[in-house]
């Protein structure tokens, strides 16, 4: 693998909670009392991602948020709080070392060669945070069916896959404005507007590109945030409802036959 030591140096987190009171549909449909361990082909979820991240050379204890450290040697339990990024903010500022990767216990199709993909470009980039993000053209041949929330971009449209990097303290300020703004994660016109007033303009004429708004949201946050594409359609697949988990059973028991 690419950079195999500064790889091995990075801290990971791993975002593992569900909101209270509130029944994961997945969850009851499998019995899981928690989303991290609802099995697929007979193993709770998290395990694939826990064998990627180690198969990719990081380097445990894990930091995890949301779920029981003691679920598996070599956790660490991180604090949570409202939210994704409420957590992930909350379990940086408790102390983790830089550079950190975050990621989701939904990952299921997490393999090394993403991580090789991401984490390679990431330290080629010197930015404060890196965002993984697959394109259309990639995802939409291998999964035509597939519904995916795309934010269009001037001659290009990407999906999100549960993968940030973040180099330095700077990189936390986009996770604390992602905090912010993550209710308008759904509504790609509400978060281009907290960015600038001028970015929501260019995001409905389609005059707005995906390096473009990068550096508005750079500039807007004084730190250097940087896209990173990932060209791997599965990247950007993670379980959020059921026809997800149907699908990444199909895709799991073809990769192990």
């Amino acid at each position: 693998m690419k950079n195999s030591s500064e790889i091995s140096k990075t801290s990971v987190l791993i975002l593992a909670g569900q909101r209270e009171g509130v029944v994961d549909p997945l969850c009851e449909m499998t019995g899981a009392d928690r989303k991290a361990i609802i099995p697929i082909l007979g193993k709770p979820m998290i395990d694939y991602v826990l064998e990627a991240l180690d198969a990719a050379g990081l380097s445990r204890p894990f930091h995890i948020s949301g779920f029981s450290a003691d679920y598996a040697q070599g956790l660490t339990q991180a604090p949570s709080a409202p939210g994704p990024a409420g957590s992930a903010t909350a379990a940086i500022e408790a102390g983790m070392t830089y550079p950190i990767l975050v990621t989701t216990c939904d990952h299921a199709l997490l393999t090394p060669e993403m991580l090789d993909s991401f984490l390679g470009q990431c330290l080629e980039s010197d930015a404060d945070l890196c965002v993984g993000l697959a394109d259309k053209t990639i995802i939409q041949p291998a999964y035509p069916t597939v519904k995916r929330t795309y934010l269009n971009f001037k001659s290009q449209s990407v999906s999100g896959c549960n993968l940030f990097y973040l180099s330095n303290e700077k990189g936390l300020e986009a996770i604390r404005f992602w905090k912010r703004a993550q209710n308008y994660r759904k509504q790609p016109i509400r978060l281009a507007a907290s960015v600038g007033f001028l970015t929501p303009i260019l995001y409905v004429l389609g005059q707005l590109s995906l390096s473009g708004a990068f550096r508005y949201a750079s500039k807007r946050l004084k730190i250097n945030a940087k896209p990173i594409l990932i060209p791997i359609a599965e990247a950007a697949i993670d379980v959020d409802k059921p026809s997800d988990l149907e699908l990444v059973e199909v895709i799991l028991a073809k990769r192990n036959p």
